[in-house]
């Protein structure tokens, strides 16, 4: 790509390795058609030897880039680039969001963000509750763990294989989280009004294991943020057993806002309509 230039409409990336799964340029594709933006935003896979040159491509703006997305494996080494990363990117370690102001390059990861809009727009009120699990503690837990803490939840509980990793998490996270072994998984739920899924049992058609719901709170939400398939097999459990669910497609598309905002000046809204496109191209993969 050409040098980027003054007057030249804003474009924009996401980059991952590999990066051809990714529905990012769907997304921002669409909301820029639907506008009526200048600008363009594109997939480009970029390994992790050749991360570091990539950063500093759109940082000296040879590679013609107002900012983009950062996603698997590159979040925490994107963290460790950016000139000016935020609290948020800060505490996570991490940043899925980059954009070019005032000659620097900022950071922030938007994923907690993504989730907590899902939630707000599908359950309203997912927050008023004493005690959330949180089953998982590998990288996609973090910002999960942080988006339900800043909610006000007093009572958090990482259940994960590895109690190390778990407790890892606590730590980073302060107080209101402990760390729990897979044994103690049922004695947490006990009266828990949330329960999400950050693990990728179920993804894909893959191996899920059976769960019982029944000692969470009445009317206790169980989410996922695995979104292939949309009723992943801990979703369609919790239903059969009688409780609300929420599926993860809304955390990919809402984690999308505030990039977008950044890099074409224009907030956009996640409607009917770019969740039924990216349920298409699902469909269409499969």
């Amino acid at each position: 790509m050409a040098d980027r230039r003054e007057n030249s409409p804003p474009a924009a990336f996401v980059t991952g390795w590999p990066i051809k799964h990714s529905r990012s340029p769907i997304i921002h594709r669409h909301w820029l058609k639907q506008y009526g933006l200048p600008g363009s935003y594109d997939a480009v896979a970029v390994s992790e030897k050749d991360f570091a040159a990539f950063i500093e491509g759109v940082k000296n703006g040879s590679l013609g880039f107002s900012g983009g997305n950062v996603t698997i494996p590159h979040k925490e080494t994107a963290f460790a680039l950016s000139d000016r990363p935020d609290e948020l990117a800060k505490e996570l370690g991490a940043a899925n969001t980059l954009w070019l102001q005032d000659g620097q390059l900022h950071g922030t990861n938007t994923d907690g963000y993504g989730f907590a809009a899902n939630l707000d727009g599908h359950h309203p009120g997912w927050d008023k509750v004493d005690r959330a699990v949180i089953l998982g503690a590998g990288g996609a837990s973090r910002a999960v763990v942080q988006a339900v803490r800043d909610r006000g939840i007093n009572e958090i509980h990482i259940v994960n294989r590895t109690m190390s990793r778990a407790k890892e998490l606590a730590d980073r996270f302060g107080p209101k989280i402990h760390a729990h072994g897979l044994p103690a998984l049922e004695e947490v739920m006990a009266g828990a009004g949330l329960f999400v899924n950050t693990t990728s049992l179920g993804m894909d058609g893959a191996e899920s294991v059976s769960f019982d719901f029944s000692g969470l709170k009445s009317g206790g939400m169980v989410t996922d943020i695995v979104y292939v398939p949309l009723e992943t097999p801990i979703l369609r459990q919790a239903r059969e057993q009688g409780y609300p669910t929420t599926d993860g497609l809304g955390m990919l598309l809402h984690q999308a806002v505030p990039g977008f905002e950044r890099w074409f000046g224009r907030r956009p809204v996640v409607d009917s309509a770019l969740r039924q496109l990216i349920i298409q191209d699902i469909q269409a993969a499969a």
